[in-house]
């Protein structure tokens, strides 16, 4: 008989005046919950969908769109677009669908939201795992100019040239930004069709509000976040992942490490800014044993 698969439910939770989409694969058991946070900010929740991968392992795995992402509801001011909601969003997902203490696994800005949320709500975390995350923004900024710098002088010049006019959209420029992310943020070709669609469905007016124009760009509200001086807080064990060639470079991953007590560090040597497609099998076999180890 073929193995069954994880069974999907999706919905939508009332939080704070507007409808969150969420999507759960797998069911509740003693393996516990992962409950995923997608980066951006303003991207969906599809790229990390190679996490059903834990569902099959056992695992009840959670994805939610956060405000004014994918097909979560838009806020109707763009103040509303911040860390800080963003975080008591969070807990009122874990709390409305009642998942208890759940293995938050935070990518990117999710990664930093991950750490902001278990230092405003460690009750709520039974471990924590920053994948390609984020605890220093002007680290990461330094880091993904230094990465700039080492693109092909045609390239580099392609980015210089428009960025001093404020050209953003202009096609020369975009091509080149494709560049940097084919080398930093997916180096699989073609990419998978969950990544392309999320990146061909990002939430402009959340991203310009918080990141900036693109991934190597972040002049938004979150250009100042800096939760260095707080890692040594969290006790909830800790996995940190990088790819060798990520734009969230293996330094600002080591700072992480570094910060947080007893924490795992893994680098992923094929991978960028998606180890978890770029090497899936190896990736989800490592939070596996993480959790299986320390969860």
């Amino acid at each position: 008989m073929a193995p069954t698969s994880p069974q999907v439910r999706e919905g939508e939770l009332l939080v704070q005046g507007y409808r969150l989409y969420w999507r759960s694969v797998g069911a509740p058991g003693a393996r516990g919950t992962v409950l995923t946070v997608h980066g951006g900010p303003g991207m969906s929740h599809d790229y990390l969908r190679s996490f059903d991968d834990l569902a099959r392992a056992g695992y009840h795995v959670v994805y939610y769109d956060q405000l004014g992402c994918g097909r979560s509801a838009r806020a109707r001011e763009s103040s509303e677009y911040s860390i800080d909601r963003d975080v008591e969003d969070l807990d009122r997902v874990r709390e409305g669908l009642g998942l208890g203490r759940v293995h938050l696994l935070g990518s990117s800005y999710g990664g930093l939201l991950a750490i902001a949320y278990t230092l405003a709500h460690p009750e709520g975390v039974r471990t924590l795992i920053s994948a390609s995350g984020l605890a220093d923004v002007p680290l990461a900024v330094r880091e993904m100019q230094r990465l700039k710098r080492e693109l092909p002088p045609s390239v580099r010049e392609t980015l210089e040239h428009h960025e001093a006019r404020g050209e953003f959209q202009d096609p020369a420029y975009l091509r080149a930004v494709h560049e940097f992310y084919r080398r930093h943020l997916c180096r699989l070709d073609p990419w998978p069709p969950e990544v392309t669609y999320t990146l061909e469905h990002v939430s402009l007016p959340k991203y310009g509000t918080m990141n900036g124009p693109n991934e190597f760009t972040i002049v938004g509200t979150i250009a100042g976040w800096d939760a260095t001086g707080r890692l040594g807080e969290i006790e909830a064990p800790t996995l940190v992942t990088a790819g060798r060639y990520d734009e969230v470079t293996p330094t600002v991953a080591r700072s992480i490490h570094e910060g947080i007590r007893g924490s795992e560090l893994r680098l992923f040597e094929e991978s960028s800014h998606t180890a978890f497609w770029e090497e899936r099998s190896r990736y989800m076999a490592t939070v596996e044993a993480f959790l299986r180890r320390r969860g």
